[in-house]
Formats: C-alpha cells, structure tokens, sequence
C-alpha cells in the first residue's frame, strides 16, 4: 500500500486506463463529485483499441447516474439513439414454450406485514389463476408496448411505471466522454505498452505508452477491458471462474434493421445450448447470441443467432470469447478494476453497466485522503464480492431452474448450484417466502417473478394470508387486476412516446 504520500504534496491523481463505458462512466462521475483542487483526473484511451459495446440494456439504478451528473433524460435519449426499458422478457427458459417477463417496479402490493404473493398463492387455491403480469404495471405496460412517465391517479396504489432504457453504447461513452472533458477531465490518447512497479511497495509506480512517455497516479482505475492491464498483466490478482454454474463461454453480436415496433423491454430467448438477446433501440435492434463452445461450434451458433432476427442483419456476427467469473481481488494495492476487467457476468439480467456504477459508487465510499488503508481496501472487497456472487446466484437460477430437454440443460438442471442459492430456492419453495440479505441487488419482486416463470412452486404460503375472507380476497385480487388494466389503457405507445419527446436524429 502507498505509506508515504502525504495530504499537501498536491492534488491526489486518479488515472484511469481505458475508455468506453466503464472509463467513461468514471471520469464522468469523480468529475462531477470530487474536489477539483484535491483531485486530478486523467482517462488514457486508444483509438486504435475498439471495445466490446455488449452493454446496451441497464436496468433503474442507471437514473440515479443521471440525477447525479444533472443529465436531461430526452437529451441523452437523443443522443444515444435511447428506448425505454420495463423489464425482460424471458422466453423458453422453463419448457420450450413459455415465456414470462422479469418485470421493473412491484408486483401487487402487500397487505399489512404480509407480501403480496402469499396472496396470489391463496387466491391460486381458490381458482384465481390470474398470472403475475396480470398485478404488475410494468409488465401490463411493457406487453401492450405503452410508456409514460410520472404516476397517475389510478396506479398509484401500485406505485407509477419503473423504467431503465436500452441505448447505444459506443454513443453512451461518446456523451459520456464529452461531460467528463467538459468538466475538467484530461484525455490522453495512446496505447499502454506496460507497467512498472515500485520496487518497495508493490504498487504500480508508472505506465508507459507506445510514444515512450509515462504517467504516473497515486490511483488507478483498470477499465482497459478483458485483458485487465493494470489488475492482471501487473499484479498477478488472479481469477475465480464461475464456468461450473455457468458454462457459457463464446457471444456472437450482431445488428438488425430497425422497425416501427418498438418493444419497451429486452428479450432474452433460450436456444438449444445458451440463449439469445433482443434489445430494441430507435435506429436498429441489438442481438446477441450467448452459447457453450462444448456443445456448439460457432457456424452452428451464427446460424442460431441469424434465424432468430426479426430483420434484416446490418454486417457480419462478430465473435466474442470469455470465461464467466471475477478476479480474487478488485482493488488490489492502487489498482481498482472496473468493467470486464474486474470481472465477466452474463448479460442475461443486464447488470453489467450497473456493476460499473455501484463500483464507482463504493470507490468514492471509500476514497483514499491520503494513504491507500488496507481496511478501506478489504472492505471495497467484501462488499463487491458479495455483490457479484449475489448477481451470479440469481443468472444461475435461470439455467438451473429449467425444463428442457437438450443436454446442455439437463446437464444445468442436475448441476450443484451455490449454498447461497439453494437456500434461496428451498426457503421460496416451502412457503413461498423470499428474503433478502444485506444490500443484494434483486428485489423481492424479481426473485418472485423469475422463480415462478422459471416452474418453481410453493408447496404453501404464508398463514396471514388466510386473514381475508374468500370474498374480500377475490375482490383484492379483482381490484388490482382493474387498476393495473384501466392505467395501462391510458398510457400512450411506447414509439408515440419516443416520437413525441426524444426522437434522435
């Protein structure tokens, strides 16, 4: 750890290596949040190094970024070439033909101390089959392709339309790019041949780019993607593979032709060894096919991802390769990961740009003002890691709770799944209960939504639940249904939406 810088010697320097979303995303934030005369801040980026641009669908934490850098949504709607997002639809993931929808926002709501599906589950025994969809204003909303914003008088009582957005990501970085220079950012460009260590500490001392120049930080901030420069290339920090829980290793990407149908919500389609995605933006639509080299080579898994277009595609798939896990360590001395250098999770629940923004977030928690202190750095560690393997458990549960048939998901149904999820699926299954554990990422909701979509049944359900009558019961379950229904019906259409108050060009 650095012992010997000391609080006047000047402003404390943040470098960060590597732009797109993740380096972006960083200045942008420290930019608008530290101290100009305490800290400097400086992104060195190459053109000539393309990045990944899988993130193009976030989930709602992403507006709390918005809210902090005072970005105008319609504007950066414009600029990003924006849709909006209510949720995921999953399609195949229990048998071969179903299909349910992961939902943003609540689903019914509670009566007392008692959550609401203990009610669904009580009004089941009585005839009441009404699905989820059918109490969540989201999903209403997302399947009858309406958006708006705000909380009308009808579905407040269910608490307003929660929405994230799909957008291009190359575009993303770009305005991203332009806050944080005009915020006082300083941009270098060049590419980073290696680094060098202090000889005493440890820590990384310098970086040297192609021209012969070096810079030299008290903090550095790895995002120079995969191949973890700074993290891996100079440290050693290791990495945790998480390949036995999810054994997809290979993404092919590719565009298709925008259309009028707008869907205000990702699509994730099981295939027969990985799955595909859908992610509508106003210009063109984003796919994706996610698959296991094992039991797929990529000619068979480029013609999987061709057929499923609901376009025309606008070039060739481009290939991908990764191994799904983290590192051992995401600040280790004075080197913190961010992106896919700290780390590769599916893209199937759209966490990855979220796991950057919660990591800026604990990184400014936990700023050094001075020194770097080993504790601030074990703590950083602990919550992060605890993150990620909350938002692994719940990707995990998607394979795992499955029905079909092919043997790459026979083989992920009978698979050992973590402690931490069996005791999530096994306390659901008894009594339908959910619990969450310290700050997990996942509501109650979405545990809700994905295990019931993906088969799992309660054997019972909470004995409050058996407090209304038969009567008051159905007329609950009646009212809510009504609500949600008679507010969607006021809604505008997603695209009228678009049209009217963020076109991009």
């Amino acid at each position: 750890m650095r012992g010997d810088r000391e609080v006047n010697e000047g402003p404390f320097r943040i470098l960060i290596v590597g732009g797109g979303t993740a380096g972006w995303m960083s200045a942008a934030i420290m930019a608008r949040l530290l101290p100009k005369q305490h800290y400097s801040i400086t992104l060195i980026e190459s053109e000539e190094i393309g990045t990944v641009g899988v993130g193009e669908a976030t989930i709602p934490q992403i507006q709390l970024v918005n809210a902090v850098l005072g970005i105008d949504e319609d504007d950066f709607m414009r600029a990003t070439q924006g849709t909006f997002k209510l949720g995921i639809e999953f399609v195949g993931w229990g048998i071969a033909d179903s299909r349910y929808i992961h939902a943003f926002g609540n689903t019914g709501r509670p009566i007392g101390r008692t959550p609401f599906q203990h009610f669904w589950l009580r009004g089941r025994t009585l005839g009441e089959l009404a699905t989820l969809d059918s109490y969540c204003l989201n999903a209403a909303a997302a399947y009858a392709g309406k958006f708006t914003r705000g909380t009308d008088t009808r579905s407040k009582t269910l608490g307003g339309l929660v929405h994230a957005f799909h957008f291009d990501a190359g575009s993303y970085a770009r305005f991203l790019r332009h806050y944080a220079e005009r915020h006082g950012v300083r941009r270098l460009e060049g590419r980073i041949t290696h680094a060098t260590r202090d000889g005493d500490s440890g820590d990384v001392a310098s970086v040297a780019l192609g021209d012969g120049s070096r810079q030299a930080a008290d903090l550095y901030l790895d995002c120079s993607g995969f191949r973890g420069l700074l993290i891996e290339e100079a440290l050693h920090t290791g990495y945790e593979e998480w390949t036995r829980w999810l054994p997809c290793d290979r993404a092919l990407v590719v565009q298709s032709a925008g259309g009028a149908d707008i869907t205000p919500y990702t699509r994730a389609t099981a295939k027969q060894a990985g799955w595909q995605w859908r992610i509508p933006l106003q210009n063109r639509i984003g796919n994706g096919h996610v698959y296991c080299s094992g039991a797929l080579d990529e000619d068979e898994a480029s013609s999987v991802l061709l057929d499923g277009l609901d376009s025309a595609p606008l070039g060739d798939p481009r290939s991908l390769r990764f191994t799904t896990g983290r590192r051992k360590a995401f600040w280790n001395r004075n080197v913190v990961a961010l992106g896919l250098a700290a780390g590769f999770m599916e893209p199937l629940e759209s966490t990855s740009i979220h796991l950057v923004q919660s990591a800026i977030e604990r990184i400014l928690k936990f700023l050094p003002n001075g020194p770097i202190r080993p504790a601030d750095v074990e703590a950083y560690n602990a919550q992060t890691i605890f993150e990620w393997e909350r938002v692994r458990d719940f990707i995990i549960l998607h394979y795992h709770a499955n029905a079909r048939p092919e043997p790459f998901w026979q083989q992920c149904a009978a698979m050992p799944v973590p402690d931490s999820l069996t005791a999530k699926i096994d306390l659901f299954r008894a009594n339908g209960r959910i619990e969450r554990f310290h700050e997990e990422l996942f509501s109650e909701a979405g545990w809700l939504q994905v295990m019931v979509g993906q088969g799992i049944a309660p054997l019972g359900y909470d004995p409050f639940a058996d407090g209304p009558s038969d009567v008051e019961l159905r007329e609950f379950l009646a009212l809510l249904r009504q609500t949600v229904s008679r507010s969607v019906a006021t809604m505008p259409a997603h695209a009228a939406f678009l049209a009217e108050h963020c076109r991009a060009a």
